[in-house]
């Protein structure tokens, strides 16, 4: 892909000036990419406690002063009002519209959360001769909403999200090794197979993102998604919550090795 070896600032301006709004999964490879979910100052505590109690759907990567859209420590020059490809607005936990930038939609008392994506060992799977199917068919990755109930914190509460890779059933146990380096961004997988056990009944009808093909000899591997706190913003019904368009994610200035471990 032209866009895989692209540095992030370089990658956020492409974003910013409309030439790029598609999923961001194999552009700027080998830098960490975010999910971002900004709430109202008066949630923020208990959302970042849902995260601490939920670190394998919800880990943080970083978070914004109170009514600052700029992530200090992930990305001092971007903006996240307008470095996303795609956001997603939710009022009273319904979503209301999809757009391509936030500005006229920040409020002063706004924190936002960057939380570690799924995208960012994918790299590494890639790197290990382990087929990544959506970007290989060039599409979103299939995210479903499952019956793993996360931990509660405050109003947050409701199901884990995951999404989901086909495996060869040879590379299963690699593919678990490499992704287990990963905590900060999901980590090992979460389900192997059998989707009807964590709830999920089609595989070709996913909650969020696209169907992808399952080959023969393939088996369905589940990792944590950071679209869970969607699914938990939708329970919660706050007046607002944005987020990122599933799959349209925040590039950071972080390599994927910072958050890797030997």
């Amino acid at each position: 892909m032209a866009h895989s070896h692209i540095k992030p600032e370089e990658a956020r301006e492409m974003i910013r000036s409309n030439r790029w709004n598609k999923p961001t999964s194999g552009v700027a490879n080998g830098y960490t990419q975010a999910n971002l979910v900004i709430l109202p100052k008066e949630l923020a505590f208990e959302f970042l406690l849902f995260c601490q109690r939920n670190p394998k759907p919800c880990p943080v990567l970083d978070v914004t002063e109170p009514g600052s859209p700029i992530p200090e420590l992930a990305a001092p020059s971007a903006d996240l009002r307008t470095d996303l490809p795609g956001y997603r607005i939710y009022r009273e936990g319904k979503l209301a519209e999809e757009v391509r930038e936030i500005t006229s939609y920040w409020k002063n008392d706004m924190v936002a959360f960057l939380l570690g994506c799924s995208f960012s060992f994918e790299k590494a799977l890639l790197q290990n001769n382990i087929t990544v199917r959506h970007i290989e068919e060039k599409c979103n990755v299939p995210m479903y909403k499952t019956n793993i109930d996360c931990v509660k914190a405050g109003r947050f509460e409701g199901p884990m999200v995951v999404s989901m890779r086909p495996i060869p059933e040879k590379d299963v146990v690699r593919a678990v090794q490499v992704t287990s380096r990963f905590p900060s961004v999901h980590g090992a997988p979460v389900h192997i197979g059998h989707p009807e056990a964590i709830g999920i009944g089609n595989l070709d009808s996913p909650d969020f993102g696209d169907r992808v093909t399952i080959k023969e000899g393939e088996v369905p591997v589940f990792w944590a998604c950071g679209v869970t706190p969607q699914a938990v913003a939708m329970n919660v019904k706050p007046e607002l919550v944005i987020t990122h368009s599933p799959g349209h994610m925040f590039i950071t200035d972080w390599t994927d090795e910072k958050f890797g471990i030997l």
